[in-house]
């Protein structure tokens, strides 16, 4: 159990919160292992090479990853006043989501189950 005071606590837990700006997607419909594959590919590199990377990538995960990152940028620039030209993808990762069972009908009476999976992707960005 927890020793002090409520306030006291709720302090302490937001001293040690982490003031990157951040955006977080949840529920996103794209299977982790695909929104990997583009998540590596911008994991570190700067915020314009990230968007020109996501641009011409052919995969349909990187079109919401691209929106994401807007959002993360965004959210630098307005929230906590950073400059655009000179922020960087600290973090980037995808958490798995909830699974959608589907039933798909076979021959014979049988029945397949098709399992449509979801996604919860964060980015984080830092400032150089």
């Amino acid at each position: 159990m927890a020793k002090g005071h409520r306030s006291q606590i709720k302090r302490e837990r937001n001293a040690q919160k982490d003031t990157r700006p951040s955006a977080k997607l949840s529920y996103a419909r794209v299977s982790v292992q695909k929104a990997c594959f583009v998540l590596d590919a911008i994991r570190g590199k700067d915020v314009k090479t990230a968007l020109a990377i996501l641009a011409y990538s052919p995969r349909y995960a990187s079109s919401v990853i691209e929106k994401l990152l807007k959002s993360a940028i965004a959210n630098a620039e307005n929230n906590n006043g950073l400059d655009a030209e000179n922020l960087y993808i600290a973090e980037c990762y995808a958490n798995k989501g909830p699974t959608m069972k589907r039933v798909r009908p076979r021959a014979q009476g049988r029945a397949y189950r098709i399992e449509k999976r979801m996604s919860h992707i964060t980015i984080v960005l830092d400032e150089r």
